[in-house]
């Protein structure tokens, strides 16, 4: 086994000592550089943003009816989604059990060819959007608390389109540093995920959402500064790891349906 990675009592592997060293500094770099990246942000720079700064939000939310009827072919298996902390270690502390699943189908520009083949209309539509570098369902259990974390980097906005939100909506909730907003069905809530944030889903149903990174649109320098730094962050472990393992399971994924239906 790498010594990177370290296997728990309960069988689990979650990152080494030294290794959550180096994500825990890389992060806290990331995030003085966000301030530079705030300077040079086109758009708002708050913990909550406003749709109407993105042109692309409208098309996206009217194609949401036929990307909430793939999601719900990839549910009839809910057994094939991985959970997040089994495609990226480093989530092992916001990510427990198979409680919180995902279904991906960019990983910071690296596409996952097996399961966008499934979604060919959600993939048609995220392929589209400018600047866009991640895309996946993003799958949360009635009853799960995703705590409060951060995220690496200002180069990006999170984009949230709603698929599926629990009837008791006001009991499902995501809180970007001091707002707290509530999913509506086929709207999108952007935000800054380098705030500090947290979801909380208190009902007995689904909450899914297309998660998606966006670039953030910014001035020149700002632009050419957000590349590159994507560009480092593509290339790096902390995202080669989860593609490495998105194949592995899709892989293993196809042995068991095969094994199941010879």
């Amino acid at each position: 086994m790498s010594d990177e990675i370290v296997a728990t009592n309960e069988g689990t592997l979650k990152p080494s000592k030294k290794r959550r060293f180096a994500v825990r500094w890389g992060k806290r770099l990331l995030h003085l550089i966000g301030r530079f990246q705030a300077r040079h942000s086109l758009v708002g720079v708050g913990p909550v943003l406003d749709p109407a700064e993105f042109p692309w939000v409208g098309e996206l939310e009217a194609a949401w009816s036929g990307i909430r009827e793939e999601l719900d072919q990839v549910l009839v298996h809910p057994e094939d989604l991985p959970p997040f902390h089994v495609m990226s270690p480093e989530q092992a502390r916001i990510s427990k059990g198979d409680h919180w699943k995902t279904f991906g189908f960019y990983v910071y520009g690296h596409r996952v060819e097996d399961n966008c083949a499934q979604c060919p209309y959600t993939v048609s539509v995220i392929e589209k959007l400018p600047g866009m570098r991640t895309a996946f369902f993003s799958v949360l259990d009635p009853g799960y608390h995703i705590p409060p974390h951060r995220g690496p980097t200002r180069a990006v906005i999170r984009c949230h389109l709603a698929l599926r939100v629990p009837r008791e909506r006001e009991r499902c909730w995501i809180r970007v540093d001091d707002k707290v907003c509530h999913w509506t069905e086929g709207k999108c809530l952007l935000l800054d995920d380098t705030y500090e944030h947290e979801v909380r889903n208190d009902t007995d149903e689904l909450r899914v959402v297309l998660f998606l990174d966006i670039d953030r649109p910014s001035d020149r320098i700002g632009t050419a500064f957000n590349k590159l730094l994507v560009r480092m962050i593509a290339a790096s472990r902390y995202i080669q790891e989860p593609l490495k393992n998105v194949v592995v399971w899709n892989r293993e994924r196809a042995e068991r349906r095969r094994q199941a239906n010879p």
